[in-house]
Parts: structure tokens; C-alpha cells; sequence
């Protein structure tokens, strides 16, 4: 029976990293305009890592204009995700990182974490 479950696996995307709760990065997102196709970057910082096989997703937050948040989750192994690039790891004790939400300014700050 796990033989034919994972047949039905999808391949893993080789252009998502191992990410963390905290990490500053950038999303490069393919989609369809029209009959182009092009990439949108989306900014911010992870607020959570959800494991499991196919269904493995990781939500960013970053803060739009006039200081709105906004939050999109992504699939780890979607082939729509062209490539994610980490700019930093923060500090956190914590797996979700929803405070956040009602947080600005400094007080949403996280600390950098040195290797």
C-alpha cells in the first residue's frame, strides 16, 4: 500500500530550502497573465512551517502599503514556486509566529540569529 501512495507523490521542489520559523525571505512565484507568463517576488517573514508529504506549505507575512499585513501560504513542492532565497534566520522560540500579527513597528522586530 505505501508503494502505490507514494506513487502518487509530487516530485520535491529542488529551489525551496530547508526553511525555519523566522526567516527572512523572498518567494519568486510563476503565474499566468494573459498568455505571458511572470514572476511576482513576495517578500516578508515565515510565520510557519506545516510538515507532511505532498501538502507540506509555509506561510510569509509581509507589510503592504499603508502598513496593512499581508499573508500567503505556498506549497512546498508547487511547481508555480520558481525559486526562494533566504536573506536571514531569526532568533524565535517559538513554531508559529502568529503574535505577529498584532505587532508593529519595533516591537515586531526579531532579533538576527549568528550561526
Amino acid at each position: 500500500m505505501s508503494n502505490l501512495l507514494r506513487a502518487f507523490d509530487a516530485p520535491a521542489n529542488p529551489n525551496v530550502p530547508d526553511l525555519r520559523t523566522g526567516d527572512n525571505v523572498s518567494v519568486y512565484v510563476r503565474f499566468k497573465e494573459g498568455e505571458n507568463d511572470r514572476t511576482q517576488v513576495y517578500k516578508g517573514t515565515v510565520l510557519r512551517v506545516r510538515g507532511g508529504q505532498n501538502d507540506a506549505t509555509f506561510t510569509v507575512r509581509r507589510i503592504a502599503s499603508n502598513g496593512i499585513g499581508v499573508e500567503r501560504t505556498f506549497l512546498m513542492r508547487s511547481p508555480s514556486v520558481e525559486k526562494v532565497t533566504v536573506h536571514r534566520h531569526s532568533k524565535v522560540r517559538r513554531s508559529r509566529l502568529y503574535y505577529l500579527r498584532e505587532r508593529s513597528g519595533k516591537s515586531a522586530r526579531l532579533k538576527q540569529k549568528f550561526s
